[in-house]
């Protein structure tokens, strides 16, 4: 049977080690610590494309780590500034050759080049997204949430949940530099949180925090231009929901067959099945996670399990999962980690 690791950044509150390194027990579907490495706030974590290395927000900046291909054991290679606020998302390029960085606070995006041996080098580009949202309380200013390339390597999607909108950038990967070619945009007051693109690149899956619903659209490029089209809206809740819900997650299972979401106050996650030919989703179940505010939510890569991390209980429950049947029973007991943020499963060498 392949063997996984399991990585849980966090936000450190009092302990340290943002990071969190768990071997993965696929058959019972739960996890198990092995290591934790020292880092302040690891929000999110990405893994290279290449599988090689790994990347994480905190405080300062941003940090690389060499992952032991045998253990999933940590090495830090190094550290490298963004030259603004603490970040909140990140990812690469699909060369491994740019890491993409998302500012909440401070409505940046950053784009860092990447060296051959998974360092952080210097800044190509920052870009500052301008203009008034429509929520005085929270969306007064442009938040950035997720930042994504088109599978195609592209174009760079920018979700900005303040704005209400998703900035469309052409990248350059010879300067690293981005331009803004287009915009997708949601409802009023929707808040777009995380973007999930197939592996054919050619459907885009947007989370809406306050509105509760993903967004579908079809993409192509057309005549050296993106093309982006809705063909669905889907709600993450069921008719009968709790007030002041958020979604807050998006992830899809291993074979790409289904997408999970998550939605805090309600405090359930919600799967759904893709179909491959027309990118619709059909719900298959929305059921509660015995925990609060469930930050992140994710297949097993076996999608027998799923595991939801409860940020506000301090907590990662988990269960079996049945997609045919629409079911979801615990497995066992919660497991305690401090404000959990984000988990990544990676998969061993044999």
């Amino acid at each position: 049977m392949d063997k996984y690791v399991a990585y849980v950044s966090t936000y450190t509150m009092g302990d340290d080690h943002g990071i969190k390194i768990y071997d993965v027990d696929m058959e019972n579907g739960r996890l198990i610590e092995k290591n934790q490495v020292k880092i302040t706030n690891s929000s999110y974590v990405t893994i290279s494309h290449n599988q090689q290395f790994l990347y994480s927000i905190t405080d300062m900046g941003v940090e690389a780590y060499r992952i032991d291909q045998q253990t999933g054991d940590l090495t830090v290679i190094n550290h490298a500034s963004i030259n603004g606020m603490r970040g909140c998302y990140l990812s690469t390029d699909y060369e491994d050759k740019y890491l993409l960085v998302a500012g909440y606070h401070d409505g940046k995006l950053t784009v860092l080049r990447l060296k051959e041996d998974g360092s952080i080098g210097e800044i190509t580009d920052e870009v500052y997204h301008k203009g008034l949202g429509s929520i005085a309380e929270r969306n007064f200013r442009p938040h950035i949430s997720c930042v994504k390339m088109t599978r195609d390597n592209k174009y760079l999607l920018a979700a900005d949940l303040g704005m209400d909108h998703v900035n469309v950038y052409r990248f350059d990967h010879k300067t690293g530099k981005v331009k803004l070619v287009d915009v997708i945009r949601s409802d009023i007051e929707s808040a777009p949180r995380h973007v999930k693109i197939t592996k054919d690149g050619k459907f885009v899956y947007i989370v809406h925090e306050l509105k509760n619903y993903i967004a579908v659209y079809t993409y192509k490029e057309v005549k050296g231009n993106p093309e982006f089209e809705k063909i669905q809206t889907i709600s993450t809740l069921n008719d009968y929901h709790a007030g002041g819900s958020a979604a807050c997650t998006l992830n899809f299972s291993s074979d790409e067959n289904y997408i999970i979401s998550s939605n805090a106050g309600d405090n359930s996650v919600v799967v759904y099945k893709i179909d491959h030919r027309t990118g619709m989703l059909d719900k298959r179940f929305c059921l509660p996670i015995s925990g609060d505010y469930p930050k992140d939510a994710n297949f097993f890569p076996d999608m027998k399990h799923i595991v939801s991390l409860n940020h506000e209980s301090n907590t990662m429950t988990f269960f079996t999962a049945d997609m045919d049947k629409g079911t979801l029973v615990m497995k066992g007991k919660e497991i305690p980690v401090d404000k959990p943020n984000c988990i990544i499963f990676h998969k061993l060498q044999a």
